[in-house]
């Protein structure tokens, strides 16, 4: 593990899937973690936030359950670390300046950012892609991800130091059939990943995006049960025939947020078991 002690990092979408599994993989290398998701199981209005956000995987997370920010708060605090959950939409700039600024009075600093907030729901091919939901995918997976970097920029430079990760996928990278918006958001945040390397670079921040291939979440998971032969098709374009796992993703993030790690910016790295290899 790499030693992450004193830091303190905030994580987007964190409530489930690959962003509980970075919250717990960073705790676990010493870094005091906050968690911060639209949805956050004690809030009254759960169900009216899930469907406010247009997700259909978000409104499925609280129909399964799979809503987790307080209870991954504790597990965190339970390994000595500090922690604590915070519903924060990354579309709303006003809450993400207050949250960033908590973060900042109640822990002291803020080193890390993890942009993993994301909606992957909308599948059409472009002649039936909605308007809405293509403007609700760049904003919170492109502007979401600025916004939050934003905010969270000058705690960095305050510190003279900072890690900021952001989520791509290989379908960013290799463009996704139906999958318009998605993917051009996708390619988009290794853009800002980019300039945000060349502009932090004086102040001993980096950015780096990690390039995902298909992870075993729990929405994936149960995509993959409702969709078996087309996840087949896609397990069997990987090196190693298999899908990878959350702590895949998590082990990397951790590696990125090192300090053996600072010589390292600008990149988009994928973890995707060799999925965008051409194969016979």
């Amino acid at each position: 593990m790499y030693d992450l002690s004193g830091r303190v990092a905030v994580i987007t979408g964190a409530s489930r899937g690959l962003g509980r599994e970075d919250a717990l993989t960073l705790a676990r290398s010493g870094a005091d973690v906050v968690i911060t998701d639209i949805l956050v199981e004690d809030d009254p209005n759960l169900q009216k936030a899930a469907e406010e956000s247009g997700s259909v995987l978000a409104q499925a997370a609280v129909g399964q359950g799979w809503v987790y920010a307080n209870q991954t708060a504790d597990e965190i605090r339970k390994m000595g670390r500090k922690s604590m959950a915070i519903k924060m939409d990354v579309t709303n700039r006003d809450q993400v300046k207050e949250t960033m600024a908590k973060v900042k009075q109640e822990f002291g600093r803020l080193d890390i950012l993890v942009n993993n907030a994301a909606t992957l729901d909308h599948v059409a091919t472009i002649p039936k892609q909605s308007y809405e939901l293509w403007d609700r995918d760049i904003k919170v997976n492109l502007t979401g991800a600025f916004n939050c970097t934003k905010e969270a920029w000058p705690y960095m430079v305050e510190n003279n130091w900072g890690r900021i990760i952001f989520m791509s996928s290989v379908a960013g990278t290799l463009g996704g059939f139906g999958q318009a918006s998605y993917s051009s958001s996708k390619a988009a945040v290794i853009g800002l990943a980019k300039t945000a390397a060349l502009e932090g670079g004086r102040y001993n921040i980096t950015a780096n995006a990690i390039v995902p291939g298909i992870i075993g979440s729990e929405a994936a998971k149960s995509a993959m049960q409702m969709q078996e032969a087309i996840y087949e098709r896609f397990k069997a374009r990987t090196v190693f025939k298999r899908f990878g796992e959350p702590a895949d993703i998590a082990n990397t993030i951790a590696f990125l947020c090192s300090q053996e790690a600072g010589y390292i910016t600008g990149i988009a790295l994928e973890v995707a078991g060799g999925i965008p290899l051409f194969t016979a």
